[in-house]
């Protein structure tokens, strides 16, 4: 059985001092890839160095919304060079946060527009963070699809509806700890999504699963919400790794 983590950010400060540890618990938690997620500049080096050193991590190339500010085009600017030099899995992740703060509102849609042009330029799937903007990115995206662009909603926290529509646009949608939170309300947004349009993540070190609730994420807790989906579709663990897996590996395009 082998599982993939589609959205971690091993590279993180969090995991400095065990690093090492940290991929040796996932994969004997049965996770064979890790997908790493960019953030901007600050971030790019160690993400990259983590992959050299990692044949199981895989990176993203991209700028976070919550890295869109004034010198934004500096940003979009290093990382365009970034993927015109080498091969990435994905643009991401890209995509708007109204949660903290809206001061750069019209500079992340900026960013973001000209993001999802890069991937269709590069042929790559997007990964679309959308905290407190699920309706906005669908938009936006809605705008691009004529047919090419692909991608997933990482952490999807939107309704029944936007989940649907999300399908109908070629999505697939991110599932991590959420779902294993007793009022999360993701298992009934998801409960009508067939499993052909669900992979799974962590968002480590963020959002860890029940039992770790609150307490450092990280790739071996992906398993734990393998279960929980499981259990919600009383189905087995296998099945999960196995349709999971399988869509990640479409998605991303990535090797056996």
């Amino acid at each position: 059985m082998m599982l993939i983590d589609t959205h971690a950010h091993t590279y993180s400060n969090s995991f400095k001092s065990d690093a090492t540890e940290m991929l040796v618990r996932a994969r004997e938690a049965g996770i064979g890839k890790i997908l790493m997620p960019a953030i901007d500049r600050s971030t790019h080096e160690a993400m990259l160095e983590m992959e050299a050193k990692n044949d199981c991590c895989h990176s993203m190339m991209g700028v976070h919304p919550c890295s869109i500010g004034e010198n934004f085009e500096e940003e979009l600017k290093a990382a365009e060079e970034y993927l015109a030099s080498r091969p990435f899995i994905a643009v991401g992740e890209i995509g708007l946060d109204f949660y903290w703060d809206v001061t750069y509102k019209e500079q992340q849609y900026k960013a973001l527009r000209c993001q999802i042009e890069w991937a269709l330029h590069y042929d790559l799937p997007i990964c679309i963070h959308s905290r407190n903007a699920t309706a906005e990115c669908i938009e936006v995206v809605s705008e691009y699809q004529q047919g090419k662009l692909r991608g997933v909603f990482h952490c999807f926290s939107g309704d029944a509806t936007q989940a649907a529509r999300l399908t109908e646009l070629g999505f697939y949608l991110g599932i991590g700890g959420v779902l294993t939170f007793k009022n999360g309300g993701l298992d009934t947004a998801i409960k009508d999504v067939d499993l052909s349009w669900l992979i799974l993540e962590t968002d480590a070190p963020y959002l860890a699963p029940v039992p770790y609730r609150g307490k450092r994420n990280e790739p071996a807790y992906v398993l734990h919400v393998a279960q929980k989906l499981a259990d919600l579709r009383e189905t087995s663990l296998e099945n999960i790794a196995d349709v999971t897996t399988a869509n990640a590996r479409a998605l991303f395009r990535l090797e056996a």
